[in-house]
């Protein structure tokens, strides 16, 4: 295992990060290290009065962190809309939120609740910052994935799962479309030629709310890392000089390798096309001439 600590982490002076989902889970120390080492961070959280109290959190931590709070619900495609409009420049963005192993429900746009969260929104919200992306210098995406994409199946004729929903296949699901995703827009950064890192994590099995339910929740704090030693893929995807585009991180910091239809350009390609359409939003300033 790496020597890596968030203490190796360069001064992120003048950086402004966004960090989906980070009033809890590992989304939180994500960002307090980010702010700590001087960057600018926005809480990016459905939720502004527990998005109001992980500002303060972090401010106790660090005196002076800037750290300011965002509204962003991923199962709303006008609010993720409304976030983008209200975003003036990023360098970094950590697609961390998520939900999981939720029964049957559907966003405010009538995707399938898991793929539309975890995925869907985090296509919206980096396809509408990507011209203030492709602004900045070195920028980087890390999109929070799992080791757990690699029992998701997608199935194009029934993306919203009305036919044989399984709340964790659903879950993995998610999780490939975030690899997936990852994936192809490094192949479409190299190919246009910006100067953008598209990086993926699997943080481990974490003590997080997606694990909040049912009888795993009174043993959480024994079997499952901390949110904290959870983050740390995260982190080093963002920060570290080691790191080049289309990597997928594990939770020791060593590179995984995704599953074989989690690197097939072919099914990458359908999946962004539908992505799209069903978000409404391109990325022309990488597409494929």
């Amino acid at each position: 295992m790496t020597t890596w600590t968030p203490a190796s982490m360069p001064d992120l002076t003048g950086k402004v990060a966004i960090v989906t989902g980070a009033n809890t889970g590992i989304g939180l120390p994500t960002a307090l290290e980010l702010a700590r080492h001087g960057a600018r961070v926005v809480v990016a959280a459905r939720n502004p009065d527990k998005g109001a109290a992980a500002v303060a959190e972090i401010q106790r931590a660090v005196p002076g962190a800037a750290v300011e709070y965002g509204r962003l619900d991923l199962a709303d495609l006008a609010s993720v809309r409304a976030f983008a409009a209200s975003t003036g420049k990023v360098d970094l963005l950590v697609n961390n939120a998520g939900i999981g192993m939720i029964p049957r429900q559907e966003t405010k746009d009538g995707f399938e609740m898991q793929f539309g969260t975890n995925h869907l929104g985090h296509f919206a919200l980096t396809g509408l910052l990507l011209p203030l992306l492709l602004a900045a210098p070195g920028a980087r995406v890390v999109n929070v994935s799992s080791d757990a994409h690699a029992v998701g199946r997608l199935d194009f004729d029934n993306l919203d799962l009305e036919r044989g929903y399984g709340r964790m296949s659903a879950y993995g699901r998610s999780k490939l479309a975030n690899l997936l995703f990852t994936l192809e827009l490094q192949r479409r950064a190299q190919r246009a030629g910006a100067d953008l890192i598209s990086v993926a994590t699997h943080p481990g099995v974490t003590a997080t709310s997606i694990f909040k339910i049912g009888p795993l929740q009174p043993v959480m704090g024994l079997l499952f890392k901390s949110p904290a030693r959870g983050a740390l893929s995260s982190l080093y995807a963002a920060t570290s000089p080691d790191i080049h585009g289309g990597e997928f991180v594990g939770p020791t910091l060593k590179l995984l390798t995704p599953s074989e239809t989690a690197r097939s350009e072919e099914v990458a390609r359908r999946l962004w096309d539908v992505s799209t359409e069903l978000t409404g939003v391109r990325f022309d300033e990488i597409a494929y001439s």
